[in-house]
């Protein structure tokens, strides 16, 4: 998910500003949290609760593969190298923070992070009842590179190639 794309004050993004960090032990609840909210609204839509909603996260954050942006935090990424590119396995923004840009900068972290390892493609996926993020991604220069269901969840397949 990437809700909160663009509130503008004056002309420049809330969030833009806005440095994420690598998530500890500690931050579990505030990320369980913010991810639940988050994916709340798909609820109603699927015949089971999304996957970001039912993952523990202890594991990702001891292998340093979540971020939080904020104070409290508002929006929560998870990275997972590849070997070939960087996954995005997660993305989510509290409600409440919705629209300030909190959203876009994490995939831009996300941006610097592949390019930081040298690595020059990120990909996601969704699912397809989360017709809203096809958009967000899109506009963010993301293509579709295939559809399927996998632990059965009907997922779109999405990338980014990075300027070398």
């Amino acid at each position: 998910m990437c809700p909160g794309d663009e509130k503008t004050d004056g002309g420049a993004r809330a969030a833009g500003d806005l440095v994420p960090r690598q998530a500890t032990a500690s931050d579990l609840p505030v990320i369980r949290r913010v991810v639940r909210a988050a994916y709340a609204r798909y609820l109603d839509r699927m015949d089971q609760p999304p996957a970001p909603m039912l993952n523990d996260y202890h594991a990702a954050a001891e292998a340093g593969q979540i971020w939080v942006l904020g104070e409290p935090a508002a929006g929560v990424i998870v990275l997972i190298g590849q070997h070939d590119g960087l996954l995005v396995e997660n993305v989510a923004v509290s409600p409440a923070a919705q629209g300030t840009g909190i959203g876009r900068r994490l995939m831009e972290f996300a941006e610097q992070q592949a390019m930081a390892r040298g690595l020059r493609r990120l990909s996601l996926y969704t699912n397809e009842i989360m017709v809203e993020n096809l958009g967000i991604y899109a506009r963010l220069g993301y293509r579709e590179t295939g559809r399927r269901t996998e632990d059965g969840y009907r997922r779109v397949f999405m990338e980014k190639l990075l300027p070398q």
